[in-house]
């Protein structure tokens, strides 16, 4: 958002702050020959796979050392060769391709599993349905994770939605395992994905995982969210997922709270000076954006 308010940043953005900890705890249960597809909103699945921070920030300003030579920007920040298969901005239309993805796997008898990630909004669509659908027959080795954020863009989708339960209870329709999880608490993603990927890998085929999570900014940065009642976001902030996990590895020993502070503080500057040298890059030609559109 700063670097946006600073002019640098072409088109919109699509913010994700809230719901780090479903990216971090998904993709840190994968393995490294895995594959994901998110959405629009995928910049902490590009992190949490291990994207270089430079070349992350340098596609958000649209920067030719951008990891898609600045021609994605915000919305499209992906790096194939860590296993990401895109960011379609068509709402839902990565599920099926998570599936072919899943059965190219299968076919060649590889231990690669495919994990697509996607909104509320998108379980409405008819993709969705026939993903799942076809997933299950064909017992793909996908597992799909619902980033349950309470809105599809303005709208809650409760007011959208005809389901008295979970949206994960669909799943039943097909006969398909399930589980609803705090998508709030990394180290809950983790193990539930963790399960699930073991259970594509084995052949038992798909799991749908909804993560019950939040968004702190509104849709896009045009959006205040208004919408929302009273109170609500300061609810889901006071369970915000890096507070959490920070308490979950201080239990454990694995670093101490009084060392946290020092951990942020190195992060955040690891952050800042990316986005710096990010700035300084230069822009891609129209000769370069030619090539990418025309085939020689």
């Amino acid at each position: 958002m700063e670097i946006y308010m600073r002019g640098l940043v072409p088109g919109t953005v699509h913010l994700c702050q809230g719901q780090e900890a479903v990216s971090v705890g998904a993709i840190g249960a994968l393995k490294e020959r895995d594959w994901i597809i998110c959405t629009y909103r995928g910049h902490h699945h590009a992190l949490a796979r291990g994207m270089d921070l430079v070349s992350f920030f340098a596609e958000i300003m649209g920067r030719d050392n951008g990891a898609c030579r600045g021609m994605g920007g915000s919305s499209h920040v992906t790096d194939f060769s860590r296993g990401m298969l895109g960011s379609p901005a068509i709402i839902g239309a990565g599920l099926p391709v998570a599936v072919g993805a899943a059965m190219t796997a299968k076919l060649r008898g590889e231990d690669r599993v495919t994990v697509s990630f996607f909104g509320d909004g998108a379980c409405n669509i008819g993709a969705f349905h026939e993903a799942l659908n076809l997933a299950q027959v064909w017992k793909a080795p996908v597992v799909f994770v619902i980033e349950n954020n309470l809105y599809g863009e303005y709208t809650p989708y409760r007011a959208v939605t005809a389901l008295a339960g979970d949206i994960a209870d669909r799943a039943d329709a097909y006969g398909m395992a399930h589980e609803v999880v705090d998508g709030q608490d990394a180290i809950a993603v983790h193990s539930a994905v963790a399960s699930a990927r073991s259970r594509a890998a084995s052949g038992e085929g798909p799991t749908l995982i909804e993560a019950k999570t939040y968004r702190y900014r509104g849709h896009s940065r045009t959006d205040p969210g208004a919408y929302r009642p009273e109170g609500e976001l300061e609810i889901w902030k006071a369970r915000d997922p890096i507070l959490i996990l920070g308490e979950h590895l201080a239990e454990i020993g694995a670093l101490p709270a009084a060392e946290q502070k020092a951990t942020w503080e190195s992060v955040q500057q690891e952050v800042d000076d990316a986005a710096a040298l990010a700035e300084k890059a230069s822009w891609p030609t129209f000769e370069q954006a030619e090539s990418y559109v025309f085939a020689d």
